[in-house]
């Protein structure tokens, strides 16, 4: 019976950025089509180990709670994936939880984003428009490239991309292939391509598309299913482009 069943989970732990990591068991309650963030609820609820212990309850990122916000970003029997999207009944036994380790941990589970946040301020990840008053209706993309485009908009920033891929690590500064494929979606667009030259010329320097290894690792992990490979493809040619411009002193589009 599932009453009499529980479930497993071995979490990394760490205090604080300076502590050192530590692993704690916990058991509770098997329910059917249990999430990992559930779990995790119900461990906060009652923060007891598998020694019967009382602990801290452990922490972690969440928001949507429906693979929307990527904030729940988390590695989970050795793949980063979203916690929210994760369902026990299809996870190996016992359940391994632990920070991702391209990002600085805060506390357990949350870490700090923000070198991905500060790659997408680097490729001005936007597209810049005065608010302050009304510019009238802008220019229509063709429902074809809106199509791909929308493909490349569902990013969630969610991280997992860049835990995934081996050349984003402490002793590398590439962006990675979030940031890279934004640059792409932004370019597209018919106000955003304005800044086309100034996002191209921002990959083409130190951590740009050139620390890319090509090891596909992001595609293959992306919980959105973005052709991030794709896009990384078609940057290359960018900016192989944009160089022979700056070469010859255009920077027309």
């Amino acid at each position: 019976m599932s009453e009499n069943k529980v479930v497993q989970f071995i979490i990394t732990r760490q205090e604080d950025p300076a502590a050192a990591p530590y692993e704690e068991v916990f058991e509770i309650p098997y329910r059917p089509n249990m999430n990992v963030i559930s779990a995790l609820m119900e461990i906060r609820r009652n923060p007891v180990n598998s020694k019967g212990e009382k602990t801290t309850p452990i922490n972690w990122d969440m928001n949507c709670l429906e693979e929307v916000c990527g904030a729940c970003s988390m590695v989970i029997n050795g793949r980063p994936k979203q916690s929210c999207t994760a369902l026990v009944d299809k996870l190996e036994q016992p359940i391994r939880l632990a920070p991702m380790k391209t990002f600085p941990v805060v506390r357990d589970l949350q870490v700090d984003r923000s070198r991905m946040f500060d790659s997408l301020k680097k490729v001005k990840a936007w597209v810049p428009i005065d608010g302050t008053y009304d510019l009238g209706p802008g220019p229509r993309m063709p429902e074809k490239k809106r199509q791909w485009a929308y493909e490349l908009s569902k990013c969630m920033t969610c991280g997992v991309c860049l835990e995934a891929c081996p050349n984003v690590n402490s002793a590398s500064n590439f962006i990675g292939p979030a940031p890279l494929s934004q640059v792409r979606l932004f370019n597209a667009h018919p106000t955003g391509a304005m800044n086309k030259s100034e996002r191209l010329d921002a990959i083409m320097g130190d951590g740009g598309l050139t620390s890319c290894g090509n090891s596909q690792n992001c595609v293959e992990s992306c919980p959105k299913g973005i052709p991030l490979t794709t896009s990384i493809a078609a940057l290359n040619r960018d900016t192989t482009i944009q160089s022979f411009r700056n070469f010859f002193g255009s920077d027309q589009g």
